[in-house]
């Protein structure tokens, strides 16, 4: 189990000359951010398919232990409203996404604020979501092949899991049915900051923790106080060692399955004043200071 720190994409202009070194060249910059952090989000996989050569690319260009969390694309969530998505599936995992293999870490689906709560529709396409690596090569096997002609890579991989988190943005969401399915379905619920904009529930629904931090003072912009880092950091401890901070905020009453320790992926999502990366940066630290203490003299 592991707790991975990082930020929601990489390829921002401000950032350039304060977080990048004056001069990096811009197709280095995910070179330079991946040995800065363990883990980013892909988030250009939200607005279109990305090209196979890109996947290529950003395994490549990243050390061996590095995991990416990708954005499933809005196409899906937003346009088809979650409703027979079976083709647009297929062509997102036929695009090249396997190629990342085992630098592939959770798929990250973000639904719009209009969408309320449908027990029927989100058991349905959550079910259709592949967990692991052989599932998604059958599933990338059916796609469109005229729309995706040339776009296409189908690798050979060994079979490893494939994590789904869910991210909410309709109060009708604070339901404890919906809780029960996310556990049915072992898919992760999204804990999102976003400044008060929309609904933050912490309940536990896998084996892992998704946690995107968004700003809590103003969405995308507002860059997060030593205290209020101190505070992540406690709670980032409690989840990985399997427990659930007694000040959650729930929609369920029933509580999770006991784990020992759970994975947490933690994502920034305020790049706009160039606060992630430097957040990041500050919470990892903060949590091997607190790993430090803890240990044995």
């Amino acid at each position: 189990m592991a707790t991975r720190i990082g930020i929601s994409g990489w390829r921002y202009a401000p950032w350039r000359g304060v977080f990048y070194p004056e001069g990096l060249p811009q197709r280095r910059e995910l070179e330079y951010a991946s040995r800065a952090l363990p883990t980013i989000e892909i988030n250009g996989s939200f607005y279109s398919l990305q090209s196979p050569r890109s996947w290529a690319h950003w395994h490549e260009e990243t050390p061996p232990r590095f995991v990416f969390a990708v954005k499933g694309p809005r196409y899906i969530t937003h346009v088809l409203r979650l409703r027979d998505t079976g083709p647009a599936l297929a062509n997102f995992f036929a695009s090249g996404v396997l190629l990342l293999g085992r630098k592939l870490g959770p798929l990250l689906w973000q639904l719009p604020p209009t969408l309320k709560y449908d027990r029927a529709l989100l058991e349905d396409f959550l079910g259709s979501l592949p967990r692991d690596s052989h599932q998604a090569l059958t599933l990338a096997r059916r796609r469109e092949t005229r729309r995706m002609k040339g776009r296409t890579a189908l690798p050979d991989l060994p079979r490893f899991r494939l994590r789904h988190a869910l991210e909410i943005r309709h109060d009708s969401f604070i339901d404890p049915d919906f809780i029960a399915l996310l556990r049915r379905q072992r898919v992760a619920l999204v804990i999102a900051d976003s400044a008060g904009r929309y609904p933050m529930l912490e309940d536990l629904t896998a084996n892992f923790t998704y946690l995107r931090l968004h700003g809590d003072q103003e969405l995308y912009v507002s860059g997060y106080s030593k205290q209020a880092l101190a505070r992540w950091a406690r709670r980032i401890h409690q989840w990985a060692h399997g427990e659930a901070p007694p000040s959650s905020r729930l929609a369920s009453k029933t509580p999770p399955g006991k784990l020992k320790r759970r994975d947490v992926y933690v994502y920034f999502d305020n790049d706009a004043k160039v606060h992630a990366p430097f957040d990041a940066l500050a919470l990892a630290e903060r949590l091997a200071s607190r790993r430090g203490s803890a240990s044995p003299t």
